[in-house]
């Protein structure tokens, strides 16, 4: 998960990542992440439009975005 985010940063890439906040509720977001720090990434949220601090310890899973099929010819 650490090397995908890292990447991300370098490669300036689009990720979802599942998330469950401090009250617990989960959510599935898009995020371009700017900043890999110790505890946090600080990432911009596609859905919010604004950039967001996520805590490390609550980020359940980090993926590249799945890839729309092409349409049938």
């Amino acid at each position: 998960m650490n090397g995908l985010m890292e990447r991300g940063v370098i490669s300036k890439q689009r990720l979802e990542m599942v998330y469950i906040s401090s009250e617990g509720d989960m959510s599935q977001r898009m995020v371009r992440v700017l900043e890999v720090r110790e505890e946090t990434i600080l990432a911009f949220c596609l859905a919010r439009r604004k950039v967001r601090t996520f805590k490390r310890d609550n980020i359940l899973s980090v993926f590249p975005p799945k890839r729309k099929k092409e349409a049938a010819r």
